[in-house]
């Protein structure tokens, strides 16, 4: 009887050990804010899930404020009809002159590919919109999404596939968020009067409860490394490749948006 006594505490303490030097533990890095029960931390802190139904969204912030460095995350979104829907995973500082950068996945018809909304906000102004297709159905497993940002650019990245570069353009007037610590935020939300073609297809609230998945959180914020990195040859082949065959929107190429000309960061950015 002592002998499995002194089993279970040690299973116990093994237990415990592992839980609480689990990397990226979700448990230690983000809070859920709302949803009423529709937003989870499982598995012992390894996976976070968030939900819609007809009644409420959810979401969830980080505890932690970052100023420059990677943040990667794993996201599996919404499978099946999850038209209406949108899942926002970005950072986002606080109040009228706030600075943002957004990854917004918006819902589909099922069959139809995801679009991948992109936006960076600086001193409150944003509608730096590029959207893209994936090449891989994001539905069915985990892939990871990452926003490296340092004082030369902002690289959006898929799977470590460079998929857009938001330069800094001080110099030409343009300004860049560089000064305001912000948190990481995600929420699954109803949009469906302009998610899915400009909200000409509904939510089928049918299909409810919608759920995206989260895991393997990662921030790394005090790499020399990071805070100088440029892409290399292979990966501005990659952002071309991405660019070239995945990009559906780029507001540097909306010329009825802009009648009096494009915005002066679209000279800066639309080279690699």
């Amino acid at each position: 009887m002592g002998s499995k006594n002194s089993l279970v505490l040690l299973l116990i303490i093994i237990s415990t050990f592992l839980i609480g030097s689990f990397a990226g533990n979700l448990y230690q890095d983000f809070d859920i804010t709302w949803g009423d029960g529709r937003g989870k931390i499982l598995n012992n802190g390894e996976l976070l899930t968030l939900s819609l139904d007809k009644a409420s969204g959810s979401g969830f912030q980080s505890k932690k404020e970052y100023l420059f460095g990677k943040i990667d995350m794993q996201l599996k979104l919404v499978p099946g009809n999850s038209a209406g829907t949108v899942t926002a995973y970005y950072l986002s500082s606080q109040g009228p002159t706030h600075d943002e950068i957004d990854f917004e996945f918006l819902g589909n018809l099922s069959g139809d590919p995801y679009t991948l909304h992109t936006n960076v906000f600086s001193q409150g102004k944003g509608n730096r919109e590029q959207q893209f297709h994936l090449w891989f159905d994001p539905t069915a497993d985990f892939h990871t999404y990452s926003i490296l940002w340092n004082p030369q650019h902002i690289i959006f990245s898929v799977d470590e596939t460079p998929i857009r570069v938001f330069k800094n353009a001080e110099n030409i007037g343009v300004s860049y968020p560089k000064n305001q610590p912000m948190k990481i935020y995600s929420s699954l939300w109803n949009a469906d009067d302009w998610a899915t073609r400009g909200g000409l297809v509904k939510t089928d609230w049918n299909h409810a409860p919608f759920t995206a998945s989260y895991r393997n959180f990662n921030a790394q914020t005090t790499s020399n490394a990071l805070l100088n990195e440029e892409l290399d040859s292979t990966r501005q082949q990659r952002l071309k490749w991405v660019q070239e065959n995945y990009m559906i929107y780029n507001y540097c190429s909306d010329a009825k948006r802009f009648p009096q000309g494009f915005p002066p960061e679209c000279s800066l950015n639309s080279s690699v």
